[in-house]
């Protein structure tokens, strides 16, 4: 085999594991963005190797990811963005390879966006740990492996790791059937958008939080945050409210579609063929638990991109 039909081969090897690599970067950084450039780098990587040395591509590969990610993690400039109070995980509409794989509950559960922002709670060491266990079932020798630690080491991070995230997660776990969790949201934007109050604070959880990245009149360089259902309610009640105001901020009438993202319920503000705002759900109990509004276009370009290529329902809203 001649040198370009080698580089051909060898390139074929590592895009076979390119959704994969992404899957895995995306669940350790929280940004698609960020886990692209790893991949990339990864393959900058895999090019400058010598790779007829390279016994297992899959597990070399995984391991130069990891390591990648958690050279990021631990960068200041990193540290600097998820401390300031600015961070959130970057949305991904369901059906997108980075949220792969999701076969079992527990690697459905590592995407969700309540488990991306509580692994920030986490050392960058037992989050390498807990997805690579949690989301790609490896076993704590392998894990050893990739992150040249002991395997009573890797068994003891992701132990933490569970502690931390169990104590953090203020609701119980465990799945919730589509069609109650779209009539729920469903109700949400009737009452938001009718300005009934008393109908969202029932909708709300007693402990309901809302995060923010959009004060309905430009993005912010701190994330809002709310903690009662009543000013929840309130806020949601003046937000989803149509103004002209809003719509030439928003420069048009956008409609409001429902959608999945990263496995949870949401409503999504899409203008032509650009979503300009998403708002993210997680329910328990039959009752919404956190209310996430995104706005910032660097959040939502590839759930965009991905969205120019989705068939969508009829909108909720068809011009708000």
């Amino acid at each position: 085999m001649d040198s370009t039909a080698t580089d051909r081969f060898d390139t074929s090897r590592f895009e076979a594991s390119r959704n994969r690599l992404a899957s895995l970067a995306y669940r350790l950084l929280g940004s698609a963005a960020d886990a692209e450039d790893a991949v990339q780098d990864a393959f900058l990587h895999w090019q400058a190797a010598d790779r007829q040395r390279i016994k297992v591509p899959e597990a070399w590969l995984t391991k130069v990811v990891t390591n990648l990610c958690l050279d990021r993690l631990r960068s200041a400039q990193a540290r600097r963005e998820r401390t300031v109070g600015a961070w959130l995980p970057e949305p991904l509409l369901d059906g997108d390879p980075m949220l792969g794989p999701a076969d079992t509950f527990e690697q459905r559960e590592s995407v969700s966006l309540a488990v991306l922002t509580l692994m920030e709670r986490l050392s960058p060491l037992e989050r390498a740990v807990y997805v690579l266990r949690e989301a790609f079932s490896y076993s704590h020798a392998e894990i050893a492996e990739i992150l040249d630690i002991t395997e009573s080491a890797s068994q003891q991070h992701l132990h933490r790791a569970r502690r931390r995230i169990t104590a953090a997660r203020r609701h119980g776990g465990g799945e919730v059937d589509p069609a109650s969790a779209r009539r729920i949201v469903e109700e949400f934007l009737a009452a938001a958008s009718s300005g009934r109050t008393e109908r969202l604070v029932a909708l709300l959880t007693d402990d309901a939080t809302a995060i923010a990245d959009s004060n309905g009149a430009g993005l912010t360089e701190t994330l809002l945050q709310y903690h009662t259902p009543q000013r929840i309610a309130a806020v949601a009640r003046a937000g989803f409210k149509p103004t002209p105001a809003k719509r030439r901020l928003a420069g048009g009438t956008p409609a409001i579609h429902y959608a999945l993202v990263n496995g949870a319920p949401a409503i999504l503000f899409v203008l032509g063929d650009q979503v300009i705002g998403a708002v993210t759900f997680d329910i328990t109990n039959g009752k919404i638990a956190t209310v996430r509004g995104i706005a910032a276009p660097t959040r939502l370009a590839r759930l965009t991109e991905a969205w120019r290529q989705h068939e969508p329902d009829t909108p909720l809203i068809t011009q708000w």
